[in-house]
């Protein structure tokens, strides 16, 4: 039995959802494992954003503070050549699980730190390396490993796994036991709501 939660570590919505979700990662079952699924939400890009994709992801940033509570640097979108791209972000995840599975969530929130309170930009490898560096990374083998064959094939198995999840948006977060998925509602303010979900969905499994 696991959780799923498919995320794109430059999502502002997955920033916004961090408390409530690491409040539902520690109170899970100890038996229960977290999947951490990247969902990718732009491929590979050297083009500068274009101003109404600036305006939009603005936007995002200011409804997920009024959602959330979050906080973001703007400082972000004078320090930085902003581009869409957060595949790279991604392949820093998978990247990072190589040399060990439980720094993919360090990873993504070193990400998440960096991108949304230091205004650094997660679309250049050189931020994901000193990112890799904060959480005590081989940086020397992550710098290889996040621009391998291996890295890129995994996440496009993970893409594809989004797809199949039949994910649209994220975060998103599904159930899974012995093949049996369901979907569990995101709420961004109340934990308990989400815990009520996976405690229903675990007393099913167990009857």
């Amino acid at each position: 039995m696991k959780l799923i939660f498919v995320l794109d570590p430059m999502c502002s919505w997955c920033w916004g959802f961090r408390p409530i979700f690491e409040q539902v990662r520690h109170a899970l079952p100890d038996d229960m494992q977290v999947q951490y699924v990247m969902g990718g939400l732009a491929p590979d890009s050297d083009e500068p954003m274009p101003q109404k994709t600036i305006d939009y992801v603005q936007s995002q940033w200011k409804l997920v503070t009024n959602e959330t509570g979050a906080r973001f640097n703007w400082d972000f979108w004078q320090c930085c050549q902003p581009r869409r791209s957060t595949y790279p972000a991604c392949r820093a995840v998978i990247a990072a699980g190589l040399q060990s599975e439980e720094t993919r969530p360090e990873m993504i929130y070193a990400i998440q730190q960096a991108y949304y309170l230091n205004a650094k930009n997660p679309s250049d490898l050189d931020t994901l390396i000193d990112c890799a560096g904060q959480i005590e990374l081989d940086q020397e083998k992550f710098s290889k490993d996040i621009q391998s064959p291996e890295v890129e094939q995994q996440l496009q198995s993970e893409l594809n796994l989004r797809r199949q999840l039949g994910v649209t948006g994220f975060p998103s977060l599904r159930l899974e036991d012995n093949g049996k998925l369901n979907s569990i509602e995101i709420d961004f303010k109340d934990v308990r709501k989400i815990l009520r979900q996976i405690n229903s969905n675990l007393n099913l499994y167990n009857q």
